[in-house]
């Protein structure tokens, strides 16, 4: 069953936004031959919907402006509630990138702000001093009693990382459990499966290669099992790979607006589409041990003194060797990390996104937290289902 009932206004905003967004797309890509703001990956990284809604042929940004304009007026004529708030944060964040595509220059806090769509600011330092004190907790249950919190935070990583040739054999066990629990809990994935693809000099942890049928992962990087599942679950099962078969299936059905389909987009989406990835373990009720619990806690620290430094470098403007030693101290990651983060600070309009996945962790995660479990399957829908900002995710109600 849809999430909500359809309203044939509700359909053709869809239909339209997506358009709206394909079209940019291949806009930006035409003109700038991926050497633009976004190089090769464009605007919606990942589209399935060609079949479903085509691109429109654009010629230029401002026949863009002007659907833009029309969709706005639009969306006044709907009432308040969840899908009236996202769609004014998306066509705020398309307005934004347009703009950027132009060549217009923003400050790293009108990116965060106007087309990440989350605030304009580092974390509190009281949230991150409560998570180390947690990691603290839990390490101390596990044993790691002695040194500095990053030392054992550091000990605890090395003596569990799995050996580089048994990273294949982990990661196929994982992912088939994974698909086993998404299958119970989530959505019917079928004989979709990937295979692991071992990358280094890359700035990023692990990546859905899903046109390739690929999870694309650093191994520059030491992974303990915990790592290692998480990452399965934000990249595959339930996380993006899932998601992007759920919206596939769903908006061909009928049963979403045609809007799901820009579930991979680079814009307000990518929060939830992280915060669905980064909750992925806890979505399919897959916590086993205190070593789960110390990788997942550790995880949301990492994602919010990211978020931090990121603000820091490109918003107040400190030093790399300030950042990376705020990182250091604050996150404990490793030095590849760290470098990785900072690399993906500097980038000019991937680079806000940064925040996209602790402001959409903490979404999905306030929501998921508060819902009985009589909610979970409408909560379930309204998730994978429907295209959400934060702001629009966090006004749930089954």
């Amino acid at each position: 069953m849809p999430t909500q009932d359809i309203t044939v206004q509700d359909q053709e905003l869809g239909q339209r936004l997506t358009a709206l967004t394909i079209g940019m797309d291949q806009l930006e890509r035409r003109l700038s031959r991926g050497h633009g703001v976004l190089d090769s990956e464009g605007l919606v990284p990942i589209y399935l919907g060609q079949d479903l809604v085509p691109a429109p042929a654009y010629q230029d940004w401002e026949e863009v402006h002007t659907e833009l304009a029309a969709l706005d007026s639009a969306t006044l004529q709907l009432g308040a509630g969840p899908r009236r708030a996202f769609l004014e944060d998306m066509l705020r964040s398309l307005r934004t990138a347009a703009r950027l595509f132009e060549g217009e220059e923003l400050s790293f806090k009108e990116k965060l702000e106007q087309l990440v769509g989350v605030p304009a600011e580092p974390v509190s330092d009281d949230v991150i001093h409560d998570l180390q004190a947690t990691i603290d907790t839990l390490l101390q249950q596990a044993g790691y009693r002695e040194g500095t919190l990053g030392e054992r935070v550091h000990r605890w990583e090395a003596d569990g990382a799995i050996a580089a040739g048994e990273l294949g054999a982990t990661f196929t066990a994982l992912m088939r459990e994974a698909q086993s629990r998404t299958d119970a809990l989530i959505y019917p994935t079928g004989d979709y499966t990937m295979a692991l693809n071992e990358v280094r000099g890359v700035p990023f942890t692990a990546r859905c290669n899903f046109n390739a049928g690929q999870m694309d992962l650093n191994v520059d990087l030491n992974f303990t099992r915990s790592a290692l599942k998480h990452l399965v679950c934000h990249e595959v099962f339930p996380g993006h790979s899932t998601q992007l078969l759920y919206t596939k299936s769903a908006a061909e059905r009928g049963e979403s607006t045609a809007d799901v389909l820009l579930c991979t987009a680079n814009a307000v989406t990518g929060c939830v589409q992280e915060g669905i990835g980064d909750q992925g373990v806890h979505l399919i009720d897959w916590v086993e041990d205190t070593n789960d619990a110390i990788h997942m806690t550790l995880r949301r620290l990492r994602s919010s003194t990211a978020t931090s430094a990121a603000w820091y470098q490109m918003g107040a403007g400190w030093s790399e060797e300030r950042v990376r030693a705020f990182l250091e101290a604050s996150s404990f990651g490793q030095p590849v990390w760290i470098d990785g983060r900072i690399r993906f600070a500097s980038y000019s309009f991937r680079g806000p996104f940064i925040a996209s996945y602790w402001h959409g962790d903490e979404a999905v995660r306030s929501v998921r937290e508060r819902i009985r479990p009589e909610q979970r399957a409408a909560f379930i829908e309204t998730l994978y289902g429907q295209m959400h900002s934060p702001r629009s995710l966090m006004m749930f109600q089954a």
